[in-house]
């Protein structure tokens, strides 16, 4: 079965997690991803878990990825990536704003030449903007979009999740932004009309896009929504608690019937035919009172346990996993959530990426590669010959293959 994205070329020009993160996913359902790097490569494969000289990441991250390396502070480098891009169906960069218009690479210098192409531009609070040009790391963006603030316990400093969380939503975003216009871009050539278009991500927007009710709530209540641990506001009971071999069970009891059978399966019928916590608002007012019930009682008994008695019930709940637990689930692995890959002969497990496709299931092809591994391929696709290709490694343009 084809990719759904079959046939689109996209370049990928940009480093790290977010540009990267989008390009990932493109490939991983069918499209012939160009990825750029700078001499030496780009730093995530160097980043936490190296082996053999690569991180692990970046075996996922650049899956299915064919790898150049451009001096881009040549003109040399620049006219290559600049020809590639005429190529394109895609750009997806995220360089701060103003780098790729200084090198005459930016969407208005290529819509002469690709009134085509989609152009998806990743940068921390967007392309226009009293903040546009200020460095836009995820930890700084999550911080201003709003999303630190409701995270952690009140009182203390907020927390953040122990992932790159704003750069992985808003490489989510540019691919979201990418098939919408892609989907216009037809439209548009139908019509007789170019479709090039560009999107605009900005790492604290894709963060923003996450707040649920808190403006609305703030604006018309004016109720600013404040940290709350491990529960959620406003809605109750829904919380994280320890069973008696100190392992964690999320627990979510809050609609209203369910609530009723999650307190005859814990043993407190008095409390589930107790008209003050027959409705969600009214168990708000109980908030502490319901955890303290909850939490004795998981504390007597081993997860596994308390969960067979909630599922009996069918009360929403779940162990609270780490990759240990995940990789030895029985539903993850018939689910097919790891895709098997080789790396110098020896297996390693990847993520499969998602949503699932039943006609046109996306895949990992291969796992990232090492650098400039299809310099020659790309090159010669552009029409050079093996002198000129040789040449420009001589003058350090291009990297040759590892």
């Amino acid at each position: 079965m084809s990719k759904p994205l079959q046939g689109l070329r996209v370049i990928e020009l940009g480093q790290l997690l977010a540009g990267p993160f989008a390009g990932c996913m493109l490939g991983y359902f069918g499209a012939e991803v160009i990825k750029i790097e700078p001499p030496g490569g780009d730093p995530i494969r160097n980043w936490r878990e190296v082996k053999d000289g690569t991180s692990l990441w970046w075996r996922s991250l650049g899956r299915n990825k064919k790898c150049i390396s451009l001096d881009l502070k040549t003109a040399e480098g620049r006219d290559i990536v600049r020809q590639l891009m005429k190529t394109a169906d895609i750009v997806v960069e995220n360089f701060r704003p103003g780098v790729l218009e200084a090198w005459n690479l930016d969407p208005v210098s290529l819509q002469e030449d690709n009134p085509n192409l989609i152009y998806a531009r990743i940068s921390g609070y967007g392309q226009t903007g009293p903040y546009a040009e200020k460095p836009g790391f995820a930890s700084a963006c999550e911080a201003i979009s709003g999303f630190r603030f409701v995270n952690g316990y009140p009182g203390e400093a907020p927390v953040r999740p122990n992932l790159s969380i704003g750069d992985t939503v808003s490489g989510l975003h540019a691919v979201i932004g990418i098939l919408m216009a892609l989907r216009a871009k037809d439209q548009a050539v139908e019509q007789g009309i170019s479709g090039g278009q560009v999107v605009d991500v900005a790492l604290y927007e894709s963060m923003f896009n996450l707040l649920e009710a808190v403006i609305p709530e703030y604006d018309g209540a004016g109720v600013v929504r404040q940290p709350s641990g491990t529960t959620v506001t406003g809605i109750v009971p829904t919380n994280t608690y320890k069973c008696a071999d100190g392992k964690f069970l999320v627990i979510g009891g809050n609609g209203d019937s369910i609530f009723v059978r999650l307190m005859q399966a814990v043993g407190r019928a008095d409390i589930a035919g107790d008209e003050k916590y027959s409705t969600n608002a009214n168990r708000v007012t109980h908030e502490q009172e319901i955890d303290k019930v909850l939490a004795s009682w998981c504390s007597n008994l081993p997860l596994a346990e308390a969960m067979r008695i909630l599922e009996a019930s069918r009360v929403p709940c779940g162990p609270v996993y780490s990759a240990v637990e995940m990789m030895a689930d029985e539903h993850f692995n018939y689910r097919g959530l790891f895709e098997q890959v080789e790396i110098n002969g020896e297996p390693l497990k990847l993520p499969a990426m998602m949503p699932k496709l039943a006609g046109t299931p996306g895949g990992t092809e291969w796992p990232g590669p090492e650098i400039a591994s299809h310099t020659d391929e790309i090159l010669e696709g552009l029409g050079m010959d093996s002198a000129t290709i040789t040449h420009l490694k001589s003058l350090g343009v291009v990297a040759d293959s590892v």
